[in-house]
């Protein structure tokens, strides 16, 4: 460490002292986001900056209610009917990649360049960090920060307490997080219990959760949860004990940095 980073307060300029204090509000909140992260590890997050906004939101907004439900449960608490349905609807090679499916980040990235109104290349990776650790805006700030929250549950997490944690925040309504809350609110009964149908249902809400739900079911919200539930004829998934012909297929996949050489070069080319 140089040796003007320790020199007394009052003997520094005021270049000195401003570089000090960024410096140290680096490292302060790096040091911050990984104690979040560690102590995700074994706390599920009380509230998430998701929850407060929708809370907010509502309080502001006549045409809607107060309304929050929300009621953690382990994994092993969920029927896996609902793992393998968001696995197969949101992130079909979450045992298999590092936080980012970079081919699926090319494609939305092309669609949406042509005008193509598609849904995004996210994980559930992506997603669990998005919802436990930041606000819901549309900036590079907040996408640079989804990635790096990303990378760090990824590194410090288990896949098993990334979907358990996925699974007890995401949003399923207005107001309504979590697999239980929703379970009970949708169908009456615990999510240990979600049939097949039920967890299609529920997985066919998390791209629009305030706009589509099992409660009013629209001719594309069956269609989108007849297609899910049609996916378990591929195979239940067990997110514990991933295949390893697939571990060997995509060990090898590209990484962020590689989307992040792509995406310049695909901007400079435009």
């Amino acid at each position: 460490m140089k040796k003007g980073l320790l020199k007394p307060w009052k003997r520094l300029g005021w270049g000195r002292r401003l570089f000090r204090v960024v410096w140290m509000a680096v490292v302060g909140v790096w040091l911050f986001t990984i104690v979040q992260v560690l102590l995700g590890i074994v706390f599920n997050p009380p509230l998430t900056p998701l929850m407060v906004q929708r809370y907010f939101q509502q309080l502001t907004d006549d045409e809607r209610k107060v309304h929050f439900e929300r009621d953690y449960v382990p994994l092993d608490s969920i029927s896996p009917n609902l793992v393998t349905a968001v696995v197969y609807s949101e992130d079909g090679l979450f045992m298999y990649h590092h936080g980012f499916d970079v081919k699926q980040m090319k494609k939305a990235y092309i669609e949406n360049q042509k005008g193509r109104r598609v849904r995004g290349g996210s994980t559930i990776s992506q997603q669990t960090a998005k919802n436990a650790f930041l606000p819901h805006t549309r900036n590079m700030l907040r996408k640079g920060m989804e990635a790096y929250y990303t990378t760090l549950i990824e590194a410090l997490w288990s896949k098993h307490r990334i979907m358990e944690v996925y699974l007890n925040i995401i949003e399923f309504g207005d107001g309504i997080y979590g697999a239980e809350a929703a379970s009970q609110h949708y169908f009456g009964h615990s999510a240990r219990t979600l049939s097949r149908s039920e967890a299609s249902q529920l997985a066919a809400t998390l791209p629009a959760p305030l706009l589509r739900n099992p409660a009013h079911q629209t001719p594309y919200f069956r269609r989108c949860a007849a297609d899910i539930n049609n996916r378990f004829n591929w195979g239940m998934v067990n997110i514990d004990e991933p295949d390893e012909k697939k571990i060997l297929k995509y060990s090898d996949q590209e990484t962020l940095w590689d989307f992040l050489k792509w995406y310049r070069k695909a901007k400079n080319e435009k």
